[in-house]
């Protein structure tokens, strides 16, 4: 999977899925949907407020980690 907006990417290999700003992390597909749908919206804009900020924490908690931390992931990795 590759976003048309973000330099990210997500790729199965082995019956697990890698996505670029998790690396080390062995993802379901549906996960790595999630992660992908994360970092778009994170590219279009990441403030704590309004209702993108909604879906970002809620698609960051199916992943097991804060909204505040995909973003820093995000952006660290190349977002």
């Amino acid at each position: 999977m590759t976003s048309n907006i973000t330099p990210h990417s997500a790729r199965g290999e082995g019956g697990v899925w890698i996505v670029t700003w998790l690396p080390g992390r062995a993802l379901t597909r549906n996960q790595a949907i999630t992660a992908m749908m994360l970092t778009e919206a994170v590219a279009e804009g990441s403030d704590h407020t309004g209702k993108r900020w909604l879906f970002i924490g809620g698609w960051a908690d199916e992943l097991g980690i804060t909204g505040t931390d995909a973003v820093a992931k995000i952006n660290y990795h190349g977002g």
